[in-house]
């Protein structure tokens, strides 16, 4: 058996994407993430030339999420046939409110409702996908 130094450490998790700065920041206001120092957006509001690579971190400096540009995504079309999610998110959040406060937060910031599970007893939840088309569930834990 490896010994635990032995392992390799998770960096981050990246999403490709046709438009990294509209999805990096996306995520940024959602989940209350910030850009890596030299990937925020610039003092004139702006990116010129268009970032192909941006990273958010944690508040407290880890690594969280990486945007990767590509010119062509197809979006997932989960949960019907065809194009498969590829990967998805999962949150969580303490209450049924809760859940709700969120949902609504990730719709204002440009998310679309995929499939609203909150009548489920056990596992309330809701699917949301992100403005490339990724998806992702806020569960009540």
């Amino acid at each position: 058996m490896a010994a635990e130094s032995s392992y390799p450490q998770l960096l981050h998790i990246v999403l490709d994407c046709t438009d990294a700065r509209l999805l990096a920041e996306f995520y940024r206001q959602f989940l209350g993430l910030v850009y890596r120092p030299g990937d925020e957006i610039s003092e004139a509001g702006r990116d010129e030339p268009a970032p192909d690579w941006l990273v958010l971190l944690t508040r407290s400096g880890e690594r969280c999420l990486a945007f990767q540009q590509v010119a062509d995504l197809p979006a997932t079309t989960w949960p019907e046939p065809g194009v498969p999610q590829q990967v998805h998110l999962d949150t969580t959040v303490p209450n049924l409110a809760e859940l709700n406060i969120q949902d609504e937060r990730a719709l204002a910031l440009g998310a679309r409702l995929v499939l609203d599970r909150t009548d489920d007893l056990d596992e309330p939840l809701r699917v949301c996908a992100d403005p490339a088309g990724h998806v992702s569930c806020i569960f009540v834990a």
